[in-house]
């Protein structure tokens, strides 16, 4: 099966995964990102090892008709900056991180763990003009841990759309073919700053919802007319011997493997 493939190394599982199953990838566009918080190291690697071309530019109609003239089968997305143009017949199958209907948008992932929720997935759906809005082709899930964080959300998704790509491949057209509408949905907008901003004043389980929510990206703390940037942070019973930390007010201590003051 002739694919291109769309992505960063969020959900880079799925390009290893379609390489295992003896997909020949043809090109990959991937975006600009910090190598921060995200990355597209491994995605670009990948391109580098297998002499493919790659692209950091948004992917075009341009683009699709010419990979239309390559004869490409499928355009498989998993996990990109901007909106795929989806005015071809070209079959577009997205993956996303969360039990479609439910949990359409961008970052669905900590907000479902700032809503408890005690299960998740990763859907397959054909792309649609509307975000996260197209036909089902598969969905599998998995439960969540009442001190599930974001890192390790994503681990199980990695590990089930490693699972789920083996029969996407093997059956596609049929998949693709009689994939289930949705029908009605829920939109999650991107979580606000304020959403992932904490105090010393705050319940102490709030502050572990919120930086298990967000592990591995950025949070911010305001204390004392000062705010500061934390990336891993974490809430720790025992007062840390060294390096930098917060006492909560209501018991505990905020550590991180990133302080900077903003």
């Amino acid at each position: 099966m002739k694919i291109a493939y769309i992505g960063i190394d969020l959900l880079a599982s799925a390009l290893r995964a379609l390489l295992r199953e003896g997909c020949e990838v043809c090109e990959i566009f991937t975006c600009r990102t910090d190598n921060k918080t995200e990355f597209n190291r491994e995605v670009i690697a990948i391109a580098e090892e297998l002499s493919l071309p790659y692209s950091l530019e948004p992917i075009s109609k341009a683009d699709m008709d010419r990979l239309k003239k390559a004869g490409v089968d499928a355009v498989i997305c998993a996990g990109y900056y901007h909106k795929v143009p989806t005015d071809t017949d070209i079959p577009l199958v997205n993956i996303h991180p969360a039990l479609l209907p439910i949990g359409r948008g961008a970052w669905p992932m900590p907000i479902t763990i700032l809503k408890g929720l005690p299960k998740s997935g990763v859907t397959f759906h054909k792309m649609a003009k509307s975000f996260d809005t197209g036909d089902i082709l598969l969905q599998g899930e998995f439960e969540l841990s009442e001190n599930e964080d974001l890192e390790s959300f994503m681990k199980k998704v990695s590990v089930l759309i490693e699972e789920m790509i083996p029969t996407l491949i093997s059956d596609f057209h049929s998949l693709y073919e009689n994939a289930t509408p949705q029908g009605e949905g829920e939109y999650w907008k991107m979580p606000d700053e304020n959403e992932y901003t904490v105090t010393l004043d705050m319940q102490r389980e709030r502050v572990e919802l919120i930086l298990r929510a967000f592990f591995g990206y950025e949070c911010y703390l305001d204390t004392e007319g000062k705010r500061y940037e934390l990336i891993r942070g974490r809430v720790v019973e025992e007062k840390p011997d060294s390096g930098d930390f917060f006492e909560l007010r209501n018991g505990g201590y905020i550590v991180a493997g990133s302080v900077n003051e903003i």
